[in-house]
């Protein structure tokens, strides 16, 4: 039996400190190869050529040419996978979410603050070897453009809705959310992202998505025509309090990896008695929220998992279908419609009680 062959990868950084250690990193895995090292994205693109890459890390502040500019380039004449590391400030923050929006997979923070070198390089150890995985995939069938939006509802929509997503799920959420509307169900979202990014990532879904969009903090009620987004680096449950629903922010270990944790999110929907719920898993590496779906099938929620041909990376989803987690496989062209039609499955039986409870 041949071995498989490692995956090449090439550093786009600025920083000869940031190339060398994540080289160095890399470099000490068998299923990895440093193919080479570029300071800005004119060496990088001879570098392309000369070694084609399986993968390219991508700094955003970089001289002669940005590491944005260079990204949508790239995605328009030779795409591949691209993971983005970058600085926690503001700046750096909302560019990591444009960059996940032009095709990038997955952004990591670069060291310093609360991430030592070994944390970041482990989690870019993961992301590469989520785009090496058979079930990755980048074309222009994943781009979100087509997406219709929902059809009007025959009444109004009442209860929960609960989105995880991983890699892939910052653009296939926001295609969601843009196509639903502003009046929705109260809705929850957990997306795989570290600190630092996910309040640059709620304001851009705000400005874009007809429901306000906001990065959830301890005690946030839920509330009709508003989006929270899980903090990163922290759990996000609901829980009743009366009749009412609000979202604990919290720390603990992480689950399967992750913290945000899709399936402490889903569990802890679960556990609530009589509130209609709509759960969605979309596009993203691992199992993460397939236990917690299956626990809302069990409860009597709708489950709606995104099929593998719209999905960048289909791990999430089919461990939700093995599982059996999912009430129904849908494409991100029919996930709008598909939430709409949940949710009016799920309007007629809901006791007034809880209809208040889930407003």
């Amino acid at each position: 039996m041949t071995a498989r062959q490692p995956r090449r990868v090439l550093i786009v950084d600025d920083s000869a400190v940031v190339r060398t250690m994540l080289a160095e990193s890399l470099a000490a895995e068998d299923d990895f190869e440093v193919v080479g090292a570029a300071a800005d994205p004119f060496i990088a693109r001879d570098l392309i050529l000369q070694h084609e890459p399986h993968v390219i890390t991508l700094d955003l502040e970089m001289p002669r040419m940005d590491g944005l500019t260079f990204l949508r380039r790239l995605m328009a004449h030779h795409p591949l996978p691209v993971i983005v590391v970058s600085s926690l400030t503001r700046s750096g923050s909302a560019a990591s979410v444009e960059a996940l929006r032009a095709g990038a997979i997955d952004v990591i923070p670069k060291p310093g603050g609360p991430y030592t070198v070994s944390q970041v390089a482990e989690r870019l150890k993961t992301a590469i070897r989520a785009a090496r995985a058979g079930t990755f995939r980048f074309d222009r069938a994943t781009v979100p453009v087509d997406v219709a939006p929902a059809r009007p509802a025959r009444r109004r929509l009442r209860g929960v809705l609960a989105i995880g997503a991983s890699t892939g799920g910052t653009r296939a959420t926001e295609a969601l959310l843009t196509r639903l509307p502003a009046d929705c169900p109260p809705i929850v979202i957990v997306q795989h992202m570290p600190a630092g990014f996910t309040r640059a990532y709620a304001e851009r879904l705000d400005a874009s998505c007809p429901m306000r969009v906001v990065e959830a903090q301890d005690g946030t009620p839920l509330r009709r025509g508003q989006a929270l987004v899980a903090p990163g680096d922290f759990h996000m449950v609901v829980e009743a309090t009366g009749v009412k629903l609000r979202v604990s922010v919290r720390q603990g270990p992480p689950v399967h990896h992750q913290r945000p944790s899709v399936d402490v999110l889903f569990h802890s929907l679960a556990r609530l008695h009589g509130v209609p719920v709509v759960a969605c898993l979309l596009t993203g590496m691992g199992a993460d929220g397939a236990d917690g779906l299956l626990a809302l099938r069990m409860q009597g929620a709708q489950t709606i998992v995104q099929d593998e041909h719209s999905c960048v990376v289909f791990g999430m989803p089919r461990e939700a279908i093995r599982r059996g987690a999912a009430g129904r496989v849908v494409s991100l062209l029919g996930m709008p419609a598909a939430i709409v039609e949940a949710f009016e499955a799920l309007d007629v039986r809901a006791p007034s009680t809880v209809q208040a409870r889930a407003c």
